[in-house]
């Protein structure tokens, strides 16, 4: 089934509609990008897999109240984040944060050599953090929130975002220079 035969506005209509064949392209359009950010939240592909189905249930329910005044893709990705944020959260993950006596070697940035990583290298990486950490770097990094913004939504505080971040940032330059070495 060819995805761009048809403009976003006639698939939005189809869906809206519950047809199943401009549900189906909406999904094919969107499902590879989205799976990335339900593994970055996640951590687990099988699991990333399960997320993504369940955002996809709300997004298709969801959709008849969604307008074309914003971004479909921008508003396809608040659900599947907040789906992800929310199965991390029911699976009591978030409390896994890193902890101040965790180890963190200071290693020096290598712009060069950081610059040869491709994207998977990157976000398989992000998986290894712990999961309270690497929800707050996505929410942070990748979907720009603010920390006052991350803090309200996890249920902790401004500074436990920001500590969170910077924790998680030098344990991922720190493991990315190790792969550039």
């Amino acid at each position: 089934m060819k995805v761009d035969l048809y403009s976003e506005e006639e698939i939005l209509k189809g869906c809206k509609k519950n047809k199943r064949q401009f549900q189906e392209i909406l999904y094919r359009k969107y499902a590879k990008k989205m799976y990335g950010i339900c593994l970055s939240y996640v951590g687990d592909r099988d699991l990333a897999q399960d997320v993504l189905q369940d955002s996809f249930i709300k997004i298709f329910d969801k959709i008849k109240g969604f307008n074309l005044a914003g971004s479909l893709e921008g508003w396809i990705r608040r659900i599947v984040s907040n789906t992800a944020i929310d199965y991390v959260r029911k699976q009591s993950r978030l409390q896994n944060y890193i902890t101040e006596k965790e180890e963190i070697e200071d290693e020096v940035y290598e712009p060069n050599a950081l610059q040869q990583l491709q994207t998977q290298d990157v976000l398989i990486q992000v998986a290894r953090l712990p999961d309270g950490a690497r929800v707050v770097f996505n929410l942070y990094a990748l979907e720009g929130y603010t920390h006052k913004e991350i803090a309200q939504k996890l249920n902790i505080t401004e500074g436990t975002s920001k500590s969170q971040f910077n924790r998680a940032r030098k344990l991922l330059m720190s493991w990315l220079n190790k792969l550039t070495a």
